[in-house]
């Protein structure tokens, strides 16, 4: 969730800023890019040089630098524009009181007032001042203004005292981010099954009947889904390594039966099923124990069919969005059209492998995607990685 995110880190003046250092180390752990600011307050509490060394970035605290005898101004709009996050950790009552009235006399409050990320704050004070009526209505309209309010904790506070003031732990902080930045995403809180890549149908110890999938553009739908927020099941056949998040359940098959089977036992669940594996239609009647050797000149195989996967989950379909693939060598747009009625899927994406960059074994796709009511939208040649999105964009946007 926080990978790759770009991270401002505020730290202000007051004892809990010590915590500054662990949630600059967690955040990186993250995946998180930090860059800091500090008040001049906070450089009493903790040391810039211990935050530019954790952070991999120098610390800003004044508007001008001066090294080496020239002066270089620290720009706060372009500070505030590069963060995708502003959190203010600790956040003391004198600035909470500044940000309420839009004052604006420190190199903090100046990106603060510039931003326009999604912004925390990590109240820390001690037990009178927070429970002070201005500083309840301050976080109060700081929460109106769309700022996220990460609730101090109770403990032991710095004047002896023991109640409500302590900054939240840098462990609660992050998760308080994640499951803020989660529960806005389209997909959060929903199950998505994908099926992707080729499946293999022995023939004997050696030999097996397959076809050219990578499975790259289900891969791409799974890490897409993920990172809107779903919680995915990805049934895979055998590919080349292909990394996915650990939080992606990934469960490897080889033959179409055992994709089948694999597909009944989560499809209930899911409200979402995306059929792009590239399963056989057809498997050996017969797989000889010992590898076949060369007798005859002709050799005759039977094959009869596998389970149609998209066939049987809907036959138990509730409230599930059901989407399939049709790649065909063809431009008949019949053939996608078909099947989209006959199987009575909710879309169907199509690709032809007569446009060049598209179908299996690239990293670029095509498409057309048809919607059972009748509604379609092409997409142009680009990244597997973008059609994802965009697809993904289509069915939320369609259903929700």
């Amino acid at each position: 969730m926080l990978a790759g995110k770009n991270v401002l880190l505020g730290v202000t003046g007051g004892i809990a800023a010590y915590k500054s250092t662990f949630l600059v180390r967690l955040l990186i752990n993250h995946g998180a890019i930090v860059k800091v600011i500090m008040t001049d307050a906070a450089k009493q509490f903790v040391s810039p040089l211990t935050l530019s060394t954790l952070s991999q970035h120098p610390v800003y605290y004044d508007f001008v630098d001066e090294k080496k005898g020239e002066l270089s101004w620290n720009n706060h709009v372009e500070l505030a524009k590069w963060a995708d996050i502003f959190l203010i950790a600790p956040l003391t009552s004198n600035t909470l009181a500044k940000m309420v009235s839009g004052a604006c006399d420190n190199l903090l409050l100046a990106a603060y007032m510039s931003s326009s990320c999604k912004v925390f704050v990590a109240p820390a004070m001690d037990l009178d001042m927070y429970a002070h009526e201005a500083t309840k209505q301050g976080l109060a309209l700081l929460e109106l203004r769309k700022v996220t309010v990460i609730k101090a904790a109770s403990g032991f506070l710095a004047s002896g005292l023991e109640g409500e003031g302590r900054m939240a732990e840098p462990e609660t902080i992050i998760t308080e981010i994640q499951t803020k930045l989660s529960s806005e995403l389209s997909l959060f809180g929903r199950k998505v099954l994908i099926t992707a890549g080729p499946t293999r149908e022995p023939l004997d110890p050696v030999r097996f009947f397959s076809n050219y999938s990578t499975g790259t553009m289900g891969y791409e739908l799974a890490l897409r889904a993920y990172e809107l927020g779903a919680e995915v099941t990805l049934i895979s056949g055998p590919v080349a390594p292909i990394n996915l998040p650990a939080s992606i359940r990934r469960i490897a098959i080889e033959t179409a039966e055992q994709m089948y089977q694999q597909v009944m036992i989560y499809f209930d669940e899911a409200d979402f099923f995306i059929s792009s594996a590239a399963v056989a239609d057809y498997t050996f009647s017969e797989v000889y124990e010992q590898k076949i050797k060369k007798k005859e000149e002709i050799v005759v195989l039977k094959l009869h069919r596998t389970k149609d996967i998209l066939q049987e989950v809907m036959k138990r379909k509730s409230r599930q969005r059901v989407i399939g693939f049709s790649l065909e060598s063809d431009d008949d747009l019949n053939k996608p059209l078909e099947k989209l009625r006959t199987k009575g899927l909710d879309a169907i994406v199509y690709n032809t492998l007569l446009d060049e960059g598209a179908g299996f074994g690239t990293t670029t796709n095509k498409a057309t995607l048809f919607f059972a009511d009748q509604t379609q939208s092409a997409i142009p040649l680009q990244s597997k990685a973008s059609m994802a999105e965009v697809l993904w964009g289509h069915f939320t946007n369609k259903w929700g």
